[in-house]
């Protein structure tokens, strides 16, 4: 899902309890077909696609990051792999710096709102940023700084009908959905008549 947060900071008060909880939900995940109507997390697309996520992993836990959950292919079938959960990933890691695409969530801690926005924002890619905060003031302050073409807020459902759909640097140019995404397939024609 290219709307899936790839990186995951935490505010480092909260951490270890957040990286526990989490690690409990993502063992409870059933993996398997997702024509079945019972399982949470189906397969990835291609043999590269399991590929890329054993690398990421291989060079995450390399570099210093714990596995706390999953962590390597899924008995289901070759194109399926464990719901994963690493903590303490260091900003160096492939996870941290391309996208994933794949079940695998990247989970480090941060100690300050300057210092993440600053980690967030050093990326290529800038689709799509969720903040997660009760402070109205940061909300803002945050939905600013983040550069990024869509931030959710509090929420991780983003897209819709009404809603200009699109990244900044290497997630696109322009918009789908809304009258901003109409008008890129429209072509502006400036018409100057002298009737007299």
């Amino acid at each position: 899902d290219c709307l899936a947060a790839n990186r995951i900071y935490v505010q480092r008060p909260l951490y270890d309890r957040f990286c526990a909880a989490f690690a409990h939900r993502i063992e409870r995940l059933r993996t398997g077909n997702g024509l079945s109507g019972e399982a949470d997390i189906g397969p990835l697309m291609h043999e590269r696609a399991v590929k890329k996520v054993e690398e990421q992993v291989a060079d995450a836990l390399a570099r210093g990051a714990r596995c706390l959950a999953g962590g390597k292919r899924h008995a289901a079938g070759p194109l399926f792999y464990q719901p994963t959960l690493l903590v303490d990933v260091p900003d160096e890691a492939l996870i941290m710096r391309d996208e994933t695409f794949g079940p695998v969530a990247a989970v480090t801690p941060f100690d300050d709102e300057a210092e993440v926005v600053a980690r967030a924002n050093a990326t290529e890619y800038g689709l799509v940023a969720y903040v997660v905060t009760e402070s109205g003031a940061r909300q803002a302050r945050m939905g600013r700084a983040l550069d990024y073409g869509m931030v959710a807020i509090n929420r991780v459902k983003i897209t819709g009908a009404p809603i200009p759909f699109g990244g900044v640097k290497q997630s696109g140019i322009g918009r789908e959905g809304s009258r901003h995404g109409s008008e890129a397939f429209t072509d502006l024609k400036y018409l100057c008549l002298d009737v007299a």
